[in-house]
């Protein structure tokens, strides 16, 4: 099963440069263990606690998962998964 994950440029150190990775998984947590797998320390910037971190965003087709499932919200073959940091401040 291959989901493509889109890396934002913050986090492409984690990954060589490449702002696509591939990962395999039904479950967004098990395509992160994936990915982290062949990037280690990806997994470390987003998932804290079981859970994902607070200011790191990620949807699966567009769908925001903290409303499917967290870390548990279900991937497919073909699935895309989109990861953005939160941006926040300024006056």
């Amino acid at each position: 099963m291959a989901v493509e994950v889109r890396i934002p440029t913050i986090l492409r150190t984690f990954t060589g440069g490449a702002k696509i990775v591939e990962g395999d998984g039904d479950t967004l947590l098990k395509v992160i263990d994936d990915v982290e797998s062949r990037h280690p320390g990806l997994k470390d910037r987003l998932v804290e606690s079981s859970a994902l971190r607070r200011f790191v965003n990620v949807y699966v087709n567009d769908e925001d998962v903290r409303f499917t499932g967290g870390l548990g919200a279900p991937t497919a073959d073909g699935d895309v998964v989109v990861v953005l940091p939160a941006v926040a401040g300024g006056q």
